[in-house]
């Protein structure tokens, strides 16, 4: 964010408002300046009429200008940041973990104190201090929504796996060993016996029917979700789709990592510099000095989840199948003699590197040196 926007004119008054969003209350701390004493008003949840109502008011008894707000991200998502925005309000979404608190053991919390509290970090970025917090960055609603399909089809693989093991589960405390989970399974069902050769009591084998049904009506949404992925990648005419199509071709990277780390990390984000890819994905180290004292407390693991589990994911599958990447050959000199410690350790620092690598692949077009694209 540049310092136009956090900066305010010495001589405008600018009114600031900090929001503690709660699923049936909103809560607004606002204040002129750092040593006024904060207004705090209630309102309903999504009440944005109301909402309005209260700055405008505010902002007219104070003489103010411009409006500045902040609100912790969170389950509201981006739709009050865009209309904020669309109401000439400059406001900024603030992670969370960022956000500085004391280190007692016991400390109070409540939702006034948090209002107050991001609103007195909001003054102090408005003087000009910085590193306060990191905000977040905001996608437009097409990007936001491209995410759905992918983020979809996770929930449904969970769920579909939460069902078969809820199966094998119920199966194992009969004593019965369960095949694998597939369409067949019902006949399998139907002829189970437990350890005495006696059939499964009805109630258990009801319940494990039903189980199944939900597994079955899964799993169908799951290939129809895989369907339309593959259908839209292969539609050329679809450019919102093109760096998910670039990684895709290279071996090593199947199009659930592409679309993945397509629409979630590379699509919308405007990355600097390497050490912004590695910050952003949680893998990162997180050097500890104090005194005498100094060593690495690993990886920060902020940031994307899914990005940085597939990243360590990938990396194993680089080494297996881009052996004459000079990635690999990095690897291979320095981790690969080494113990399964060491061996762990460098394949984080190759999902690093690697991320970083792919980054420079899709903005640019040049392949990671050495890697090959699927004949």
């Amino acid at each position: 964010m540049s310092t136009a926007m956090t900066r305010t004119n010495q001589d405008t008054k600018t009114l600031y408002v900090a929001f503690e969003l709660g699923e049936k209350e909103w809560k607004l701390a606002m204040s002129p300046d750092l040593h006024t004493r904060p207004r705090l008003r209630t309102l309903r949840s999504r009440s944005t009429r109301r909402l309005l109502e209260i700055l405008e008011k505010e902002r007219l008894q104070l003489g103010a200008a411009q409006i500045v707000s902040c609100y912790e991200a969170g389950r509201d998502g981006f739709w009050l940041d865009r209309f904020l925005h669309s109401h000439g309000i400059d406001n900024r979404i603030v992670d969370s973990a960022s956000i500085e608190v004391r280190r007692r053991a016991r400390r109070v919390k409540t939702d006034r104190l948090d209002s107050q509290k991001l609103l007195t970090m909001l003054h102090r970025e408005a003087l000009g201090e910085k590193g306060l917090w990191s905000v977040v960055n905001v996608p437009c609603v097409a990007d936001e929504d491209a995410r759905s399909l992918q983020r979809e089809y996770r929930t449904l693989v969970k769920e579909r796996s939460r069902s078969s093991n809820r199966i094998k589960g119920l199966l194992a405390s009969q004593g019965a060993v369960a095949p694998r989970i597939d369409r067949g399974f019902l006949d399998w069902l139907a002829s189970a016996k437990l350890w005495d050769g006696s059939a499964l009591p009805s109630g258990i084998r009801t319940r494990i029917e039903r189980e199944f049904d939900r597994w079955r009506f899964t799993h169908d949404q799951v290939l129809a979700l895989e369907k339309e992925r593959r259908d839209r990648t292969n539609d050329e005419t679809d450019h919102s789709l093109d760096k998910v199509r670039a990684l895709f071709a290279l071996k090593g990277i199947g199009l659930g990592a592409a679309w993945t780390w397509g629409l979630e990390f590379f699509t919308w984000r405007n990355f600097r510099n390497g050490k912004q890819v590695g910050a952003l994905s949680g893998l990162a180290p997180s050097p500890y000095q104090s005194g005498e004292s100094q060593h690495e407390l690993g990886i920060s693991r902020a940031g994307n989840r899914w990005v940085r589990g597939l990243a360590i994911e990938i990396a194993w599958g680089w080494l297996r199948h881009q052996p004459d990447s000079a990635l690999t050959h990095w690897y291979n000199e320095r981790f690969a003699r080494g113990g399964p410690r060491a061996r762990k350790i460098g394949i984080v620092a190759l999902a690093r590197k690697l991320l970083v690598a792919l980054w420079r692949y899709v903005e640019t077009g040049a392949l990671p040196e050495g890697a090959v694209v699927k004949s």
